[in-house]
């Protein structure tokens, strides 16, 4: 098992405190360093493209801030990157008590050699405290904060580390970061059933074995630190029905009224499903062409695994009948695009165009230099009728058929005279060309 370095002139007194096993430092600062989980998987199988954008930002911000869903591997990767660094999981009661009862003295120990601090949101003052200490010490990336409430995180960052941190996103796998390993699946349906949390490969854990336990233990606990839900109950019925609506012009209003609860509410339960990354919602684009553009936005899970679950499916052979397959399939290849981007260290530039008298694409990527047009159709043959989406979309906007794209389930890639047919496999690949920096 690999363990936290520590400073070399710093004694160790080994104590035994649980299943996890734990280092008490006896100098300076008393503070649990724990010994690391083992890794959640392969990291010489499965390079991380975010791995690029740490070390790029690690020298230009005094703190590092990865944030994303649990269970997405951030602490797996930033222990690989920064193996001099000491880790520090606040998650634990006795390790934050510790760290709470003087957080300079903390600060300063870890200063010279860096230090992880996994799940920072658990411990707010943190934020302040390394605010003066950044700014005295001048020193850059000694300090990586992760963790996995959003809306937490960012309310301690914007009020105490504007400007001085660097924000990155680590999000399930991506078909790209799969290609090259033993995991790739050929069927974008076995990613869509099996899901893209690394624990479903590392450990070859059944959908039916791990999106139970993830709802209840992670999704669950973390509602009950940003909201006070009292009906849980209600809560994962509430996460079902967001399931039920991927890909769909998200109404608040047709939400509340099938749970028995009013619109405020439904608006709020879901900012908390966005700040844990588990929803995002993909904007209508505001290039508008005639003034009758649909304003609402749409809904999507960043893991289509979940989704799927959630929906009902057990068994992968349930997809190819399942009346939202093509609804799943849309989510998949939205989420793999936005995901991309976040692990380029990128803010996603997506939208979705629709306007009243039905004209509609589902992903539109718009760049300084360009403007790109992208349907999705779940079926692995394509007629010339899938086209006509990005015909009138064409039309409408004068885009040329190099920049419109027709996703489909099948294998081949090739330029067709409206759009390019662009296999699922190679939506990233394609669509991501020019991002990495």
């Amino acid at each position: 098992m690999n363990r936290a370095i520590i400073p070399s002139d710093l004694r160790f007194a080994r104590t035994k405190r649980s299943a996890d096993q734990q280092y008490k430092l006896g100098i300076k600062f008393p503070i649990c360093i724990v010994d690391p989980p083992p890794s959640q998987y392969n990291q010489d199988v499965v390079e991380r493209t975010l791995a690029s954008s740490v070390q790029r930002l690690l020298n230009k911000y005094p703190v590092l801030f990865v944030t994303g869903p649990r269970q997405s591997g951030k602490a797996t990767l930033l222990k690989k990157l920064l193996p001099g660094y000491a880790y520090v999981n606040l998650e634990f009661p006795d390790v934050r008590d510790r760290v709470a009862e003087d957080i300079r003295s903390f600060l300063l120990d870890n200063r010279d050699t860096g230090v992880i601090i996994d799940e920072a949101q658990r411990l707010p003052d943190l934020f302040s405290y390394l605010q003066g200490f950044v700014d005295e010490t001048g020193q850059m990336g000694r300090f990586v904060l992760s963790g996995s409430q959003n809306y937490l995180l960012m309310e301690g960052v914007s009020q105490s580390l504007s400007g001085r941190v660097g924000l990155l996103n680590l999000l399930p796998f991506t078909i790209e970061e799969l290609a090259d390993t033993a995991y790739r699946q050929n069927d974008p349906f076995d990613y869509i059933n099996r899901g893209m949390y690394p624990a479903a490969y590392d450990r070859d854990i059944a959908p039916t074995d791990f999106y139970p336990g993830y709802v209840r233990t992670y999704i669950e606990r973390d509602v009950r630190t940003l909201k006070n839900i009292g009906d849980l109950d209600r809560f994962h019925r509430f996460l079902q029905l967001c399931a039920g609506r991927v890909g769909q012009l998200l109404n608040f209003s047709s939400l509340a009224n099938d749970l028995g609860i009013d619109h405020k509410t439904a608006k709020a339960w879901l900012s908390v499903l966005q700040a844990g990354y588990i929803v995002f919602l993909l904007g209508p684009h505001h290039r508008s062409f005639n003034k009758r553009v649909i304003k609402q936005s749409k809904l999507y899970f960043y893991d289509s695994g979940l989704a799927a679950f959630l929906t009902g499916i057990r068994r992968r052979q349930e997809l190819d009948t399942f009346h939202l397959r093509g609804a799943l399939f849309e989510n998949f290849i939205i989420s793999e695009y936005v995901k991309g981007m976040h692990h380029r260290g990128l803010e996603p530039d997506a939208w979705f165009f629709r306007d009243s008298t039905g004209n509609e694409v589902d992903l539109i990527i718009e760049r300084a230099d360009a403007v790109h047009a992208v349907e999705i159709k779940a079926g692995r043959t394509i007629s010339g009728d899938s086209f006509r989406g990005l015909e009138r979309y064409r039309n409408l906007s004068g885009l040329p058929p190099e920049k419109a794209y027709l996703v489909y389930s099948g294998d081949e890639t090739m330029q067709r005279a409206a759009a390019v047919l662009l296999s699922w496999q190679d939506v990233l690949p394609v669509l991501g060309r020019d991002t990495d920096r």
